[in-house]
């Protein structure tokens, strides 16, 4: 794994990890199965099966807190993430380096799991972090160890402070620097990672992404790495959301367009850009005059409680007219540029890595992975998912089987294959 690497230089501040919250087999199995009727949308897999999809082994749940630096601002903060341990571990282990997907929440983050140390608190939709289980049912329940950052601004430590929605340096600082506190834990617990894999959905697929080139820049070994719904060119993916019809081809006219909540995703990304690259004025120039106000209010709180649901502003005519199509300010060209620099599409990856994209993604038209496919190297491979929406995608990546994963095994069965 080239553990060594991923110590953290001198004079950082250790981790502070809570103690353990232990959650038995029998309870993740039950979990997993509730919540994996939720993410089946569509009912593109079969139920979820005991006996294909059980964990082996109860786990281990800490919340770790360590500190990070965001390049973008110079400030030096708190962060938060779990680490995931199979209970009663000895030896050596693999490692799943775990990035989650948006979250319109500040508080719906991975290590918010340790909440399940009560047997009386039962996990919901849309407050915890459900993506999370199922990574740690299938990966921590089965002998791996899995590491996952909450990311700057969301979580206990947030303090106020501004997500960093794709945005690129702060993230990888501050995965790199979880991934590191996780792996000294395991080695004050006398476990010796071994195998190094990566796995992220959605904005996660993307910090995966921008995780596995740094750790590739630093000739840290990774062993694989799996994306699920994989954002790469971010204008195109911009671009989408907005307008759809713009890379959907005329032919089809049943492939669902971008749900209400890609507004909130808009806005949470341009607030983000704003605070890290100091575009100061960019909700002005890229947002109609008439949904400044609702943007500024959801950027303030992720609140749509009430009739604020009903409000939100239509995705194709929430931007400044023409923002794709000619200048329309300095800030808004300066806004598609940076974008563009944080893209992913044209890497040479140096390890074997999968994106697992959906037929039906409504958040993620299948045309904008095909150029990363195209231009990733011998190792880059691409699971196509079978009517499978954002969601369903995701789950199918862990609980699937050939027939929906195009001949593929899941992201699972492969990282064991390479353990």
């Amino acid at each position: 794994m080239g553990q060594g690497a991923l110590a953290s230089p001198g004079g950082t501040s250790p981790a502070v990890v809570e103690r353990p919250v232990r959650v038995t087999k029998e309870r993740l199995d039950a979990l997993a199965a509730k919540f994996h009727a939720v993410f089946n949308e569509g009912n593109v897999l079969g139920p979820f099966s005991t006996a294909r999809h059980a964990a082996r082994h109860d786990v281990e749940l800490r919340r770790l807190t360590t500190s990070t630096r965001l390049p973008e601002t110079g400030e030096q903060v708190q962060v938060s993430g779990l680490l995931a341990i199979p209970a009663g571990s000895k030896g050596s282990l693999p490692v799943v380096s775990w990035q989650h997907g948006t979250i319109l929440s500040f508080d719906q983050v991975p290590s918010n799991l340790t909440r399940l140390e009560s047997e009386a608190y039962g996990l919901r939709d849309n407050v915890d972090s459900l993506e999370t289980l199922f990574n740690v049912q299938r990966f921590a329940g089965n002998g791996y160890a899995v590491i996952a950052a909450d990311y700057p601004g969301k979580g206990p430590y947030r303090d106020g402070r501004a997500e960093a929605y794709a945005v690129k340096d702060a993230t990888v600082q501050c995965c790199l620097d979880v991934l590191q506190a996780g792996v000294r834990e395991l080695e004050k617990s006398a476990l010796r990672p071994s195998a190094l894999f990566l796995n992220g959905w959605s904005q996660g697929a993307l910090n995966t992404q921008w995780l596995n080139q740094e750790l590739q820049r630093r000739d840290i070994k990774v062993a694989a790495t799996a994306a699920q719904s994989p954002f790469n060119d971010l204008p195109d993916t911009f671009h989408y959301w907005s307008s759809p019809q713009s890379f959907i081809p005329s032919a089809e006219k049943s492939y669902p367009l971008p749900p209400a909540w890609i507004v909130p995703c808009e806005i949470v990304l341009l607030g983000s850009y704003r605070r890290y690259y100091g575009l100061t004025d960019l909700f002005e120039t890229a947002i109609k005059p008439q949904y400044r106000a609702f943007a500024e209010k959801y950027w303030s709180d992720y609140s749509l409680d009430g009739d604020l649901a009903k409000a939100i502003p239509p995705a194709a005519d929430f931007l400044t007219d023409g923002f794709f199509d000619h200048f329309t300010h300095a800030t808004n060209s300066k806004f598609l540029r940076r974008l563009a620099a944080n893209s992913t599409t044209f890497w040479d990856y140096a390890s074997p890595i999968r994106f697992y994209y959906g037929l039906a993604d409504e958040a993620l038209y299948p045309g904008l992975v095909k150029m990363a496919l195209a231009s990733g190297g011998h190792d880059m491979a691409g699971v196509p998912v079978k009517g499978a929406s954002h969601r369903a995608t995701f789950l199918a990546s862990l609980y699937g089987d050939a027939a929906i994963l195009d001949g593929k095994s899941t992201v699972f069965d492969w990282f064991n294959s390479l353990r």
